[in-house]
């Protein structure tokens, strides 16, 4: 059986911390006239027809781990492939990107594989990256760490917002594979790393992109959710209206190996409320077709 210390709030990471920081700022954000405060994308209405959505998120510390791997590119796709699939959550197109590199000492080679990382997904998703910054910040980083930061903005029309408010019960969730740990949870990774080395493909495979599968699902979608850091179920909370929950069936598809892995040194309901188990992506529908069900939409 795992040992109990092996948690995410054990490695200096706690969710509930998270979640009271967004219920602690709701009322200064939306007094400013933003809303969508604490979905997977803000909003901001450009005229009568139309609205920005935007979101903006860091790669944590998925660095620590793929720089003395050798795979540092993999964390800028990450980071553009993260954003992008929050703002599509909205049914929008993503527009552009910008991002934002700091570090105790600029080192143009890493730096330069962080942005062509991004760039390539950027391409990939006919989204413009169209500036940023780079810091140098040797008192607040320590020797060596960096992070990496990105902000996308995309265009919605109104009538075609996608938010969650027509879920409504006996709906299904369908879910769409991750490549593996994505970028979320890697706190807990490296403290299992200690305890047990492993090197398969999954645990550094870049953020997968779902806006080809967003759009073929979008005029038909309830809601969206991006599965990060919160586990699927977290996530999916997030877009459903209130009196309403997800029964998932867990047994539903296969898990990548790096979370069997995990499993050896982690309890189940962290792994449910840390990673994406291999679900990247969800959404709740009417009818599934051929998509893959992994729940229902049931009354709370």
């Amino acid at each position: 059986m795992p040992p109990d210390d092996q948690t995410y709030a054990a490695a200096g990471v706690s969710l509930a911390t998270a979640d009271a920081v967004v219920d602690r700022l709701r009322a200064a954000v939306e007094s400013t006239g933003a809303t969508g405060f604490g979905a997977f994308a803000g909003l901001y209405p450009l005229d009568d027809h139309r609205l920005l959505a935007a979101s903006m998120d860091s790669i944590g510390t998925k660095p620590i781990v793929a720089r003395a791997r050798g795979a540092l590119r993999s964390c800028g796709a990450d980071m553009a492939a993260h954003c992008i699939n929050d703002v599509i959550t909205t049914g929008a197109d993503p527009l552009f990107l910008l991002d934002y590199v700091a570090s105790s000492r600029v080192e143009l080679d890493q730096v330069a594989e962080l942005v062509e990382g991004a760039a390539e997904v950027c391409r990939d998703a006919g989204v413009a990256l169209v500036g940023g910054e780079t810091a140098e910040l040797p008192d607040v980083y320590r020797n060596e760490e960096l992070d990496f930061a990105a902000t996308c903005v995309g265009l919605v029309e109104r009538d075609r917002l996608i938010d969650g408010s027509a879920v409504k019960e006996h709906d299904v969730v369908v879910g769409l594979p991750s490549a593996g740990v994505h970028a979320n949870g890697f706190t807990l990774v490296r403290r299992v790393l200690e305890l047990e080395d492993y090197d398969g493909p999954d645990l550094l495979a870049p953020t997968r992109l779902y806006l080809d599968d967003v759009r073929r699902l979008r005029r038909r979608a309830h809601a969206f959710a991006h599965v990060t850091g919160g586990g699927i179920e977290g996530n999916l909370r997030r877009v459903l209206p209130r009196g309403l929950e997800v029964e998932l069936d867990w047994d539903a598809w296969k898990r990548p190996p790096v979370f069997y892995w995990l499993a050896r040194h982690v309890e189940e309901e962290e792994l449910r409320s840390v990673f994406n188990l291999g679900i990247g992506f969800c959404a709740v529908v009417s009818e599934p077709g051929d998509l893959r069900v992994i729940g229902r939409v049931v009354s709370a």
